[in-house]
């Protein structure tokens, strides 16, 4: 999973083809391409950009190897002085982008590409990829953060993630986007995420008696443990518990919390919360997790349910709801000549662009506008230089300060876009300079 072990191959076919195409006729002069999200999933108020540092990653280290070029020379579609030609391509060009953990909307660009036509062309597979997931889940783990208040909030996903790296980055996206932890190990090794898990199923199923089970799991983890209680009866395991919560507190072993994870998890809160209270276990927390998304969260919070903490996993990691994002890494300008795309439904803006935000006096945003990359707008600039010439300017950030600079995004964000029922469309302008080229583009290529 490192990217300075990644094969350039992992691109769609086409990529390659335009390369030899541009090479036959000596196509090489700068292109820009921009990425950007045509439109919001149904449901979705705002989006979270994620995903910058490891397509920086990408970025920096493109390169074919040896036994890449030898492959490519021998596959029957490509011939050989285009193959020779990609033995010594690096990424030569600057980035422009948001920084990770803006809140942005559909048609703004987050991530700009300058650079030589094959180099830039090449990246667009992957930096979609890379992309388009961080952004996909930050923007649903943003959303369960918002209807969790401040209550405990873990992704449990890995098991039902598509594939390693989805696993691997939306452990990181979620973090980023204001979860508290991640049941991930190699998240917690790699990016410092706080781990947290408790048992499975298993393991109280692996002893004879549920008592058992939860004696030995608090032995081996004496300074705080979360008990699953829901394998055979929940209430009654809870009261079970409780005795040995105390003598087990009598030698310094401590119970922080019992987990329940089926059933009506309201309902099951409740009672439990009254048994562990009328036991002598208030102190002891309940987390609960099985199929939780920000919309389940909400009526858990919203009913009183009497839950600490959420586990959420598969619902979160795949975002269920809108498994994907309409997005776009578009040519905008090549030798100096402003491109528009004109499809139907997935017309673009032509040339160069920058976002501007506008606040109002109580520090909320209040709206943005499109304009052309050399004008000057009123409010914040959003896209900022990241790379120039092929390397950084700066090594990427902390994730936690990421996740800081996430979370201070989300609360300048109005009120009408906090609520997870869909709010007005956000008031984008478009400048017009911008439009005007536009229309001297189209005129151009009608």
């Amino acid at each position: 999973m490192s990217h300075g072990e990644e094969s350039a191959l992992l691109t769609d076919l086409y990529q390659l083809t335009m390369l030899q195409a541009y090479f036959d006729r000596g196509m090489e002069e700068t292109a820009v391409f921009e990425f950007f999200v045509r439109k919001l999933p149904p449901g979705r108020n705002f989006l979270v950009a994620a995903g910058l540092e490891q397509a920086l990653d990408c970025v920096e280290n493109l390169h074919f190897a040896a036994a890449e070029l030898d492959w490519l020379a021998n596959c029957g579609r490509f011939h050989r002085r285009f193959v020779d030609s990609l033995a010594d391509l690096r990424f030569t060009g600057d980035v422009q982008a948001m920084p990770e953990g803006t809140v942005f909307f559909p048609d703004e660009p987050i991530l700009r590409v300058v650079a030589p036509l094959r180099e830039a062309q090449l990246l667009e597979t992957r930096l979609i990829n890379l992309l388009q997931l961080q952004t996909m889940v930050a923007s649903k783990a943003a959303r369960v953060r918002l209807a969790a208040g401040d209550k405990l909030l873990v992704d449990f996903g890995m098991r039902r993630a598509h594939g390693a790296e989805a696993a691997l980055l939306s452990a990181r996206a979620s973090y980023l986007a204001g979860f508290d932890g991640s049941s991930n190990v190699l998240a917690g090794m790699r990016w410092q995420i706080p781990l947290f898990g408790t048992m499975a199923h298993s393991f109280i199923q692996a002893h004879d008696s549920e008592l058992a089970a939860f004696e030995h799991f608090a032995r081996s983890f004496p300074q705080a443990t979360t008990l699953l209680i829901d394998t055979w009866d929940t209430e009654s395991a809870a009261a079970a518990l409780l005795p040995l919560a105390q003598r087990l507190a009598d030698e310094g072993i401590r119970i922080q919390a019992v987990r329940l994870d089926s059933g009506d998890l309201g309902a099951h809160a409740r009672r439990v919360r009254a048994i562990l209270d009328a036991g002598g276990g208030a102190k002891i927390g309940i987390f609960a997790s099985s199929n939780l998304d920000e919309h389940a969260v909400e009526a858990l919070v919203t009913g009183g349910a009497p839950i600490d903490g959420f586990g959420v996993g598969t619902r979160m990691n795949t975002s269920a709801d809108q498994p994907y994002l309409d997005c776009a890494y578009k040519l905008q300008e090549y030798d100096g000549i402003a491109r528009r795309k004109r499809s139907e439904g997935k017309s673009t803006w032509p040339g160069r662009k920058q976002v501007w935000r506008r606040f109002d006096a109580e520090g909320r945003m209040c709206g943005d506008t499109l304009a052309l990359a050399d004008e000057m707008g009123g409010g914040t600039a959003l896209l900022t230089p990241v790379m120039q010439a092929g390397r950084r300017l700066a090594p990427s950030p902390p994730l936690a300060a990421v996740r800081e600079f996430a979370r201070a995004q989300l609360a300048t964000l109005p009120p009408s876009l906090l609520a997870l029922e869909p709010a007005p469309p956000w008031p984008l302008t478009v400048s017009e300079p911008l439009r005007r080229l536009a229309q001297e583009v189209d005129a151009r290529t009608h």
